[in-house]
């Protein structure tokens, strides 16, 4: 081999060591394209565009793989192509004593009627080995269904390559060990051009990484010495400048304001003195923070983030439910004290059903509203609490290191509140020492670990949350209560009657006609009906409050359908991430979390949380 060995814009020498000391490979190619081998694997894909495409993108079909190589379709390059490619095969076949090659290509219109649905012909030698890879990826393929049935068909040719084009490895070069395959997709629907439109274009793209992940997992395991877990395992292990680049950008954007802080009134004491001097007839005023930034400008960046560059599917997704997440949450901070705040809350927020406000009214109904429970002992002013829960974080501190969180007392709110992994206490706090230990494990044992877990991750999004995380932070929350014995029967009516809150504000009543109903029709205190239908109408009217008992309804399910605890407090996720995030675990892309909530050392919590796995409703976490 030649000192420099240069190959379509590469050092092929270089490219081999690397590969040869397990390491990842990334080149732009010559005269375009580019070789993406994350780290060695028994695998790769091949897409050669054409000179003339009617499917210009098309290589994004194989980009989303751990190893792939996009390149020039032309003949004038097709004995480097070649060269390069053999000289990868021979290393992976010398590692893993066998490798996959599989050409994806798109059909031009020309070349057959357009079906209503993907058509896929796969490729594969007259012998049809290997065979089972070809059966599983034939099976993977007919589950792409999208509008109409997903039609696949099994071609066999002396060379399996794309059409019109000369064969990757001919069979007089091609190294024993090595197998190869040809995918031909024929676009969906009858109009070529359409599938291309992004989200035609994004579904296609997305179902088919799954099928060659499938395909690849199944000939690894058959055919080489490699053993993955999972067909997960074989994505990204690595993530690249794009990802990177769009994680710091939105967390930077996240940063620049406190949702919460923001649509949280600053005069709930003194709107408390004049409602009462209006005798309940009118609805107070409220006043908020000054917005710090400026929403338009503040949405020209949001979307000047180039997600498209994203190759990694699963992250691409996840930042685009992130992104549409603050700009949801940006058009409802410039919405505050309007109409439109409530409709954008239900947005980000959802809404009440019916089963939601039948198991609340529930609560309601079977849990007396008077009850000596919890009156007895002391109250914590906020210097007393506050000097629990830095007790509590030092605990955490010396069972599982370094964690910087701080306990700060605020004038300008109302309630307990976890801000950037900081606990919040109002100066004028008054806290039953029976509520100590349940709020304790409800900011710090949740909101705070999961925010420092979530910063301990490679990407942020996890520390500032992703979208619909609020209904199971608070549901975790809730049961953290429940599992230190402190989730009191009238701490489940106040949730129950934020519910019920929620559906009356959404379905039109206002805010003295909620007032009335929790006062005069629930027997709250009057003091405690304000503060829930404060914190309903908020902004403009918020839906937030309905997710600690839609979350914890949620939890209870997942709990008695086995499911685990630990995976929830990775960071600030809603459980619809699971499956994402297990896929991120399995490629080895999340690190263990480093925190851990102290009440899961505590035996009763233990038990407490073994006996929900029978399976169990809000109603049993009663006490009685």
């Amino acid at each position: 081999m030649a000192a420099t060995s240069d190959v379509l814009g590469v050092d092929l020498e270089e490219v081999v060591s690397k590969l040869r000391v397990g390491k990842g490979v990334r080149r732009t190619l010559r005269p375009g394209g580019r070789l993406h081998i994350d780290r060695p694997l028994p695998f790769l894909f091949v897409y050669r565009q054409p000179s003339s495409s009617a499917h210009p993108g098309t290589e994004a079909l194989i980009t989303t793989q751990a190893s792939y190589l996009w390149i020039s379709g032309e003949r004038a390059d097709e004995a480097r192509v070649a060269q390069l490619i053999r000289a990868i095969v021979c290393v992976m076949v010398d590692a893993f004593k066998a490798c996959l090659v599989l050409e994806v290509s798109v059909a031009n219109a020309a070349d057959a009627s357009a079906p209503d649905a993907p058509f896929f012909r796969i490729v594969a030698t007259p012998d049809g080995e290997p065979a089972e890879t070809v059966a599983d990826l034939e099976a993977e393929l007919s589950q792409v269904s999208q509008d109409n049935e997903t039609r696949v068909e099994v071609e066999r040719r002396a060379v399996p390559s794309a059409a019109g084009v000369a064969p990757l490895l001919d069979t007089k070069n091609r190294p024993a060990g090595c197998f190869v395959m040809g995918l031909e997709i024929q676009p969906p629907t009858a109009d070529a051009s359409s599938w291309q439109l992004p989200q035609a274009h994004r579904q296609l793209r997305r179902t088919l990484a799954r099928a060659l992940k499938h395909a690849a997992f199944h000939f690894s395991t058959r055919r080489t010495t490699q053993r993955p877990s999972h067909f997960l395992a074989l994505g990204r292990g690595r993530f690249l400048k794009a990802v990177s680049e769009a994680d710091r950008q939105l967390a930077e954007l996240s940063n620049r304001f406190d949702f919460l802080l923001l649509s949280t009134p600053r005069n709930t004491s003194e709107a408390w003195a004049e409602f009462r001097r209006s005798r309940f007839s009118k609805e107070p005023s409220f006043s908020y923070p000054p917005l710090p930034f400026d929403p338009a400008l503040m949405k020209r960046k949001l979307y000047e983030i180039q997600l498209e560059d994203i190759e990694d599917p699963a992250m691409e997704d996840l930042f685009l439910e992130q992104q549409d997440g603050l700009d949801r949450r940006i058009t409802m901070l410039s919405d505050r004290n309007t109409p439109r705040f409530r409709y954008g809350s239900l947005q980000v927020f959802g809404t009440v059903d019916d089963p939601l406000l039948a198991e609340a009214q529930t609560l309601l109904d079977r849990i007396p509203s008077r009850s000596r429970e919890g009156s007895k002992g002391d109250a914590l002013d906020a210097r007393a609490f506050a000097k629990r829960a830095r007790q509590e974080l030092d605990r955490l501190r010396t069972r599982w290191g370094r964690l910087p969180a701080e306990v700060r007392i605020r004038t300008d709110i109302a309630g307990l509140m976890v801000s950037r992994g900081h606990l919040l206490v109002p100066s004028k706090a008054t806290i039953p020492a029976s509520r100590v230990d349940a709020l304790l494990q409800h900011e710090i044992g949740t909101h705070i670990v999961t925010y420092y877990n979530g910063a301990a991750q490679p990407f942020r999004q996890l520390r500032n949350g992703l979208p619909g995380y609020d209904e199971l932070q608070e549901g975790l929350a809730v049961l953290a209560e429940y599992l230190v014995g402190g989730l009191s029967r009238a701490r489940l009516r106040i949730l129950a009657a934020r519910v019920v809150a929620v559906r009356r504000m959404i379905d039109g009543a206002s805010f003295v006609d909620v007032f009335r109903e929790l006062d005069r029709d629930y027997d709250f205190a009057q003091r405690t009906a304000y503060s829930v239908t404060v914190r309903v109408f908020r902004g403009g009217g918020q839906a937030k409050d309905a997710v600690y008992l839609r979350g914890l309804t949620a939890l209870l399910s997942y709990l008695g359908e086995g499911g685990s605890l630990d995976p929830l407090l990775v960071g600030k996720i809603a459980l619809k991430h699971l499956p994402v995030l297990h896929d991120l675990r399995l490629r080895e892309v999340l690190v263990a979390p480093p925190f851990r909530p102290s009440y899961l050392d505590l035996p009763d919590a233990v038990a407490r949380l073994e006996s929900l796995r029978k399976g169990a409703q809000v109603i049993d976490l009663a006490k009685t």
